[in-house]
């Protein structure tokens, strides 16, 4: 693994109503769950899995994992 640490975006599927975790870092990575709080054991147990898939090796002791989360509100127009 080049990288010291691995980014995770997490987004709000608002039809889906639930939380979807995809990473340009982990090829496959793309779990949904509820809530946040949820989403983070799915996100970690998926990317146990994938380095072992994916063959990718790393000689630190840990991998932080850093998960951003991004949810878009709309307001009505006539709030404006």
């Amino acid at each position: 693994m080049n990288q010291a640490t691995i980014v995770v975006q997490a987004e709000w599927d608002g039809e889906a109503r639930v939380w979807v975790a995809t990473s340009d870092d982990v090829d496959g990575l793309a779990v949904e769950a509820d809530t946040l709080e949820e989403l983070e054991p799915k996100v970690t147990a998926a990317l146990c899995d994938l380095i072992e898939l994916n063959g990718i090796d790393s000689d630190l002791p840990e991998i932080p994992v850093h998960i951003t989360a991004t949810q878009v509100s709309k307001l009505p127009n006539p709030c404006l």
